[in-house]
């Protein structure tokens, strides 16, 4: 036996009660094969739900979890009652180490859901999912209860107390089990009137051994993805109203990303199952193969988790391409497909050795959705160094604690960057892949050149603006054209120097090599030839130039930083304010003196954060000056590792806008890779600083920009201690606002009930990183003029609520 655990398990279903008050004809727990629910108890025990909470939280420490996600499930979990789900939460909450956060959840039928109920899961913190296949006629179809009673109105009763304002937050979703029967547009029209913020479309448990149903004269091969299709239209004509994970994951894994679901990817599962005997078995869907398929013979209390995950059943769904059917490692779909799902793999003959029974309905599905999007079934050639993941969340626990606090040394930062990278790759690919021009030159040439010359196309798609393109072009915005991806891949020949050639479009007199410079060049086609140490461009008229006529400008700085001032890349344009021009000479002089001054502020004032900006920032775009008075910055969310400011008057302005954009670069990048908030929350939330409502990311990535403002004032203060002057009174004047309005921010991100598991712990990173500062004495005056400062900020605000809500 293995004693290494490939993957730490960090999903767990636990079972409240084994019946239910249902009798769903569909059900995989009480209607297939396995009929082991007969000799389970009922309920829970209390020394089983301590033991598995114990169990969890040993498992999180040992293996330094981020978050693990629990949901409680059944037969139906209510009939446990309010007290037994109560313990089970608490009991799961108090076993997890502090630095581990806990996404819970409940999924039950809907029936007994109450106001009560709710109440409790919201004290709890409990997300709520319901099981509903569509409109009445739909649902009738399969759950009813014993008696033939409809369940229709009770599931809508408990959709709609989920769907009132203080339950909202709490609606994690809708599952829907796939009937072909049923019409998709009706089901779709049914769920999307109830406003879920996710849908769940499952196919129905089937094996080779008891096939999935099929209608008499039918006249296609794949009902089930003719159904999904049909769905999948609607969906996108309503600009995806609510989450579907098979659809995003489709559109994920065809582009080379992760799957949302254990159905679809070639993800390893993470899933544990604990019965209500205490029992661990492997996945719920493994029921419907034979019966005992999911048996494992340990126990709560005779066996860790990590002995769990050694077992070689759990082992099997985690082997990746590696793990599947000879017929599936030669499919074009298998990266998207992942041989579906585990369960439906059965045969008697040869165990799961086998492709899906819906393996004609899965390709159907992914080639139909990659074509509804501009993609081909199998996506273009992607640069891919060594075989590396297009996608790495390459985070430790530790360093996604040290970035919740604010900060970021360079290791992590670096750890950022590589992930933003691949992120990049998978991008590009998806573009292209959209574009329809499969093994073009630019395209071709990028591939070559990652194989044999990596560290030039690396340098080249690290450059911030190389994704623009890209998220334009997934975007929809065609206006952009195929040059840029032409530009990066001469830029990248140039730096290879290989004699490589690659076309490039000009357009406006000017060819632009990203990360080098531009040539003033005839427009048409130029081709752009690498050379040993240097270059040759080609214009359409003959001409040949071997030289940048404005080479891109980086200064210097002490302590080995380096960063670019780009003032040339036509997709720099990508900051919410206008980009200034060309830079003068004079210019130039005027941000390397303010860039090297802002550089020594902040090595002085903000240390923690100095070195992080080191690693990660690599570009400065100058903006165009705002109005009198007011200083201009952004940071773009598809340009990591660059930041828009206007040059400000003076060099500590422009280091307290480096710190503040930074910080929204860096979060940028987190979100990326974690979910730490429900993406689904359309609630508009007041900040502290500003008049008007914003989305929660809106209100998330100001607060943690303010870390580093009030730890900016928080240090200028210290510096001024015993000091008189207007500078001094204006920096503790400053610091007692900020560190007030930070902390207020956070305690609303708390407040919300839309922060995932991982994005409480990062809040509470953000808290204590700021609470310190509160504990800082300072003078009465500057308190004073903090609250008159808060007073109006909150008068205005109030006066926007009010008008909000007329």
């Amino acid at each position: 036996m293995t004693t290494r655990i490939p993957v730490p398990l960090t999903q767990f279903v636990v079972k409240m009660h084994s019946r239910c008050d249902l009798a769903c004809d569909h059900c995989y727990v009480y209607e297939h094969a396995d009929s082991s629910w007969r000799s389970r108890p009922k309920v829970i025990g209390e020394g089983i739900l301590a033991k598995a909470a114990e169990r969890i939280g040993e498992h999180a420490v040992a293996h330094r979890l981020s978050a693990v996600r629990v949901v409680l499930h059944g037969g139906e979990p209510l009939l446990a009652g309010p007290d037994r789900l109560r313990r089970a939460a608490e009991a799961l909450r108090a076993a997890l180490p502090a630095d581990c956060g806990l996404d819970l959840r409940i999924h039950t039928n809907g029936v007994l859901l109450s106001r009560a109920f709710c109440e409790l899961f919201a004290e709890l913190g409990v997300k709520v999912g319901i099981s509903l296949d569509g409109d009445k006629v739909a649902n009738d179809r399969h759950r009813r209860f014993a008696d033939g009673r409809s369940s229709h109105p009770q599931v809508l009763r408990a959709v709609g107390l989920l769907n009132e304002p203080e339950f909202r937050h709490l609606f994690a979703g809708l599952l829907c089990t796939i009937d072909i029967e049923n019409d998709p547009v009706a089901v779709y029209r049914a769920l999307a009137e109830l406003r879920p913020p996710a849908v769940d479309f499952l196919l129905p448990h089937a094996t080779w051994e008891d096939p999935p149903k099929r209608l008499p004269g039918e006249a296609t091969r794949t009902p089930y993805a003719d159904w999904l299709l049909a769905v999948h239209r609607l969906w996108e004509t309503d600009a995806r109203p609510f989450a579907v994970r098979t659809f995003e994951s489709v559109h994920r894994t065809v582009r080379g990303l992760s799957s949302l679901t254990e159905s679809l990817g070639l993800e390893p599962s993470d899933l544990a199952v604990l019965e209500t005997d205490g029992t661990f078995e492997q996945a719920d869907s493994l029921k419907t193969a034979y019966d005992g398929a999911p048996v494992t013979g340990m126990n709560v209390f005779a066996h860790s988790l990590d002995d769990l995950a050694r077992h070689p059943g759990i082992a099997a769904r985690q082997s990746g391409l590696a793990g599947l059917s000879g017929t599936c490692r030669a499919c074009p779909v298998v990266r998207a497909c992942g041989g579906g799902l585990y369960a439906h793999r059965y045969r008697a003959d040869n165990g799961f050795d086998n492709p899906s029974v819906y393996c004609g309905d899965l390709m159907t599905l992914i080639n139909g959705i990659a074509e509804s999007g501009g993609s081909s079934s199998t996506p273009a050639p992607v640069p891919v160094q060594g075989g590396r993941p297009l996608l790495s969340t390459a985070l430790a626990p530790a360093q996604l604690d040290e970035l919740a606090r604010g900060y970021g040394g360079a290791e992590t930062v670096a750890a950022l960057g590589k992930a933003q990278l691949s992120l990049t790759r998978a991008m590009l690919a998806a573009a292209w892949d959209a574009s329809g021009q499969g093994r073009a030159a630019a395209w071709g040439l990028l591939s070559e050149l990652d194989g044999v010359a990596p560290g030039a196309v690396d340098a080249v798609l690290a450059h911030p603006y190389a994704r623009a393109w890209a998220a334009r072009r997934i975007a929809g915005d065609l206006t952009v054209g195929l040059g840029p991806l032409a530009a990066l891949a001469a830029a990248a020949a140039v730096r290879a120097g290989r004699g490589d050639s690659v076309p490039v479009p000009v357009r406006g007199g000017w060819l632009h090599l990203p990360t080098l410079g531009r040539v003033a060049v005839a427009d048409g086609e130029a081709v752009v030839t690498g050379r040993p140490g240097g270059f040759e461009v080609r214009a359409a008229d003959g001409s040949v130039t071997t030289v940048l006529d404005q080479p891109l400008r980086r200064i210097r700085l002490a302590g080995g930083w380096t960063v670019a001032l780009e003032d040339l890349d036509p997709l720099r344009d990508s900051h919410d304010h206008p980009v200034a021009e060309r830079l003068s000479e004079a210019e130039l002089l005027g941000w390397t003196g303010a860039l090297r001054e802002a550089w020594e502020l902040l090595g002085r004032d903000l240390p923690a954060y100095a070195e992080g900006i080191r690693a990660g920032l690599a570009t400065v775009t100058p903006l165009r000056p705002g109005p009198a008075g007011r200083d201009v910055s952004s940071a773009a969310r598809q340009a990591y590792g660059a930041v828009g400011i206007a040059r400000p008057a003076t060099a500590p302005t422009l280091a307290l806008l480096l710190a503040h954009e930074f910080q929204h670069v860096k979060l940028g990048a987190v979100l990326d890779l974690y979910d730490l908030y429900d993406r689904a929350d359309d609630r508009l939330y007041f900040a502290p600083w500003r008049p008007d409502p914003r989305p929660l990311e809106g209100l998330l990535q100001g607060t943690y920009a303010h870390l580093a403002v009030t730890e900016y004032w928080g240090t200028r203060t210290a510096a001024y201690d015993g000091l008189a002057g207007e500078a001094a009174e204006r920096a503790r004047a400053q610091f007692a606002l900020w560190r007030r309005y930070t902390a207020e921010a956070v305690e609303r991100l708390g407040e919300s009930g839309a922060l995932t598991g991982l994005g409480v712990r990062f809040a509470q990173g953000m808290g204590e990183s700021v609470t310190p500062w509160l504990d800082v004495p300072l003078p009465a005056a500057a308190e004073r003029a903090a609250e008159r400062a808060r007073a109006e900020r909150t008068a205005g605000a109030e006066r926007v609520e009010r008008m909000v809500e007329a």
